[in-house]
């Protein structure tokens, strides 16, 4: 009798995804990195950082008339982390990177809830920061419509730790996180629309922030508010960032009044089928406020933060928060070598947007080098990246130029399969 049972369900699910749309793929992306100033400068007396990571994912989707659900599993191993025979995962890195269900409301809308990346435009302010092992998500509800070429999501998060014992009593309704920029609230809408050679986008965004450590129980809310548009003909394109801020941002144990702006310009030239040239620049404001109640300083919040001002990271990337800003001038190259692999050469030049103390203002050259190489069924990435600092990157990052090793380099490899187990699409 329990085989029948048994076999009738099977039948119920072959006819159930005979109707529907089921998807099951995974990914496995081992990653080692030699860093010998990434992030910082790096002391001559100091040894490089040499290890490996791998990032696994398990992804499932279930598609019907009616609606979408999508889980992701992931969990980030540092080779050598655990002890041999521990019996449990030390870093506790296992994690459900998505979990969301999309619901058809008819007529071009829809609502997206539960815990979804947020990505739209060139990644600048809102990014799934695919670089980091960990990804970057968010937990929301979104509302979207579409019609043709026009788009308009909505977002609104409401973030709470229920760990916190008072955490449902309103007394004790604390979001107290040692996440950087981790937000309380938040509040966003997008707009888009596009056109022949021509798009842009609208993005108004408030977030809520909550430091009960520091002893303040309110909110202190910022508003970004931006645009990014793109423009292509032929073999010429152009893209722009203009972002400001405003609000209050919290800093240490106090909030500050924020005014702040981040421009940003890319020209592309693609001189022929394998050669594609590119140059720009970004001007990101600091901050020169006398008043310790105010600040200058822009933050890119959550953008795909490693994208932008080069890949070692000297900037945004959990650090230079409140600081003098940047002035980033850069230039890009990148080749198609043959149809399976790819090369690309960038360039940049970083000054501060204000001087520091001593009244340096240049900050050093970075250049960056990655090749791609695509095999079957999987991918080869390889990088390098060197700094040449000036003065004012020893000033800025506190490190003595005479402290300092000789070079400042970082390099990695990562491999990357993506697994497709299912894939049941009509």
């Amino acid at each position: 009798m329990r085989k029948q049972y048994v076999l009738i369900g099977l039948m119920a699910l072959i006819v159930q995804f005979a109707q529907a749309q089921f998807t099951l793929d995974g990914e496995f992306r081992p990653r080692t990195e030699y860093r010998n100033g990434f992030g910082s400068i790096i002391p001559e007396a100091a040894e490089p950082g040499f290890g490996i990571s791998t990032r696994i994912r398990l992804n499932a989707g279930y598609q019907v008339d009616a609606y979408k659900f999508y889980v992701s599993f992931q969990d980030v191993l540092v080779w050598g982390e655990n002890r041999q025979i521990l019996p449990y995962d030390q870093n506790n890195s296992f994690a459900v990177f998505e979990a969301w269900a999309e619901l058809n409301l008819g007529k071009g809308w829809s609502t997206k809830l539960g815990r979804q990346v947020l990505s739209y435009d060139d990644q600048r302010i809102l990014g799934g920061l695919d670089w980091a092992q960990q990804g970057r998500n968010h937990d929301a509800g979104l509302i979207r419509y579409k019609k043709d070429k026009f788009a308009l999501d909505v977002a609104l998060a409401f973030n709470q730790d229920y760990s916190n014992p008072t955490g449902f009593i309103s007394a004790g309704n604390v979001y107290n996180t040692s996440g950087f920029f981790s937000y309380k609230t938040m509040q966003m809408a997008h707009l888009s629309q596009s056109w022949e050679n021509f798009s842009g986008s609208l993005l108004l965004m408030n977030n809520g922030f909550q430091n009960d450590a520091a002893g303040l129980n309110d909110v202190a809310n910022l508003q970004t508010i931006g645009t990014h548009l793109k423009y292509k003909n032929g073999a010429f394109g152009v893209a722009a960032n203009i972002y400001l801020q405003t609000g209050e941002a919290i800093y240490g144990t106090s909030y500050k009044d924020v005014s702040a702006s981040l421009l940003g310009l890319d020209l592309t030239f693609k001189t022929s089928d394998k050669v594609t040239l590119g140059a720009g620049l970004e001007i990101i404001s600091g901050n020169d406020e006398t008043d310790p109640t105010k600040t200058g300083a822009f933050f890119p919040l959550y953008g795909t933060n490693h994208k932008f001002n080069g890949f070692m990271d000297y900037f945004y990337v959990g650090n230079h928060a409140n600081s003098i800003g940047l002035f980033d001038v850069h230039a890009s190259a990148n080749f198609k070598l043959n149809a399976t692999s790819s090369l690309m050469v960038k360039a940049l030049n970083f000054s501060g947007e204000q001087d520091l103390p001593s009244g340096e203002k240049s900050l050093g050259t970075e250049v960056d080098i990655v090749y791609k190489k695509a095999f079957k069924g999987y991918a080869l990435v390889v990088g390098y990246s060197h700094l040449f600092p000036s003065d004012g990157m020893y000033e800025l990052k506190g490190v003595a130029e005479s402290a300092a090793a000789d070079s400042q380099n970082w390099a990695w490899a990562m491999l990357v399969i993506k697994p497709k187990f299912l894939n049941n699409n009509k």
